[in-house]
């Protein structure tokens, strides 16, 4: 499998972590080379479940923003980038099997929708309370708008208030949060750990009857699917070139190339 990807076994669990310092950005290569494993785990009659993981700071940055900007004008191209977004987030939930995403660090924006479409959510506890590991859908701050099929992805873990009281700010909450409203179903204490409560998790459902199991995930994932599929890629499209987000957007390349994100 592609280095931006690297599988690991657990027993017939297996893990797909992120490998693409420093903060797992999503841009196209990483997309395709994480779909590519996906598609290759949920081919293997003998892989039961599958673990998302990242490095120890960062489970994903969400999409590259400085590779989108990179596109410029050239819409084809841009289109390509997000369909390819969304037909990652559709692969995990339409995934046959089930998979738990191991939340080692921050998952802001695509890497909060990626958790979200998962099973199962397990994130690494803050270390430090005063820079905790945080979760969310921050578009609005980088001046993007949510659109409803990605906004019903957290109604359906926290509810539609608590939902509109993070997104409409783009609010980032740390794990300890996280757990207390239900964005995250566990913590563990540090990234090793995190990563075995998931395969734990993930053994577990493997234990039980599979045809019934997988019939009845089916049915209770279905909203995921269909929500997916009515995002509208093109008026995304049309609001990537409006003022106030491309503004904000040039202003988050600025920082990001001013201050790298660390490793």
């Amino acid at each position: 499998m592609s280095e931006l990807v690297q599988v690991l076994s657990h027993g017939a669990v297996r893990e797909l972590r992120l490998a693409r310092p420093p903060v797992n950005a999503l841009d196209d290569a990483l997309m395709q080379a994480l779909a590519r494993a996906l598609e290759d785990s949920f081919a293997d009659a003998q892989v039961p479940g599958v673990v998302l993981s990242g490095n120890e700071r960062v489970f994903s940055g969400g999409l590259d923003v400085p590779h989108l900007i990179s596109h410029g004008q050239d819409r084809d191209a841009l289109r390509a980038t997000w369909s390819a977004f969304l037909g990652l987030a559709g692969i995990i939930a339409a995934a046959p099997i089930p998979v738990a995403a191991a939340l080692t660090g921050h998952a802001p924006a695509g890497g909060c929708v990626l958790a979200l479409c998962s099973d199962y959510r397990v994130m690494c506890r803050s270390k430090d309370a005063a820079h905790p590991l945080q979760i969310g859908l921050n578009e609005t701050q980088v001046g993007l708008a949510v659109p409803d099929g990605i906004q019903h992805l957290m109604r359906r873990a926290i509810g539609a208030h608590q939902t509109s009281l993070l997104v409409v700010p783009g609010a980032m909450v740390s794990a300890e949060h996280a757990l207390r409203i239900g964005l995250v179903d566990a913590l563990a204490d540090d990234a090793a750990a995190t990563v075995e409560h998931a395969v734990l998790r993930l053994q577990a459902l493997a234990r039980l009857p599979q045809t019934p199991l997988r019939r009845t995930r089916a049915i209770a994932r279905a909203d995921m699917v269909a929500a997916l599929e009515t995002v509208v890629l093109e008026e995304f499209i049309e609001q990537w070139f409006g003022p106030d987000t491309q503004a904000a957007l040039q202003a988050m390349a600025a920082r990001l190339r001013k201050s790298p994100p660390a490793a």
